[in-house]
């Protein structure tokens, strides 16, 4: 039944994306959502969130990384970082020591179980980074990371 209001609508074969794609927060969404299957997929052999990732690749890197500047650095609440670290300790990839200096603190450090998933998982994470972002070459890459480190303050 046809009524005299009725509009032919005719959609086109490409969208108009103009505004979406200039603004950062949604180009930057969309890079990410290629990328994270692909990481996901491949963090399940190590059972391995980004969270996790991020957290073992920290602490690797700074070992007697405290606890506070850890969440700090990859921008998580206390509470939640307790829960990464909990979950970590618990798989025995992560330890808890008290300061040399100052029995109060605590730092973390990676333990030799720990230390040979992240190298692990670091190799595969590296060349996920290469597939991902292969359409670019060295001084793009160089310049997109400034860019984004440039966004977040680092």
């Amino acid at each position: 039944m046809t009524h005299s209001n009725d509009v032919d609508i005719t959609l086109p074969d490409t969208l108009d994306q103009t505004f979406l794609l200039g603004l950062v927060g949604h180009s930057a969404r969309l890079a990410f959502s290629m990328i994270r299957p692909h990481f996901q997929r491949e963090m399940l052999a190590f059972d391995l969130r980004p969270s996790d990732f991020a957290v073992l690749s920290l602490i690797s890197a700074n070992p007697g990384l405290a606890p506070k500047q850890l969440a700090e650095a990859i921008n998580v609440s206390p509470p939640n970082l307790a829960a990464v670290l909990a979950r970590l300790e618990g798989r025995e990839l992560v330890a808890r020591e008290r300061g040399a200096t100052d029995q109060r603190t605590q730092c973390l450090r990676l333990t030799a179980t720990g230390e040979a998933h992240y190298a692990a998982a670091a190799d595969v994470v590296s060349r996920l980074e290469a597939q991902a972002t292969a359409m670019l070459d060295d001084t793009e890459r160089a310049e997109l990371l400034r860019l984004l480190h440039k966004i977040a303050g680092k």
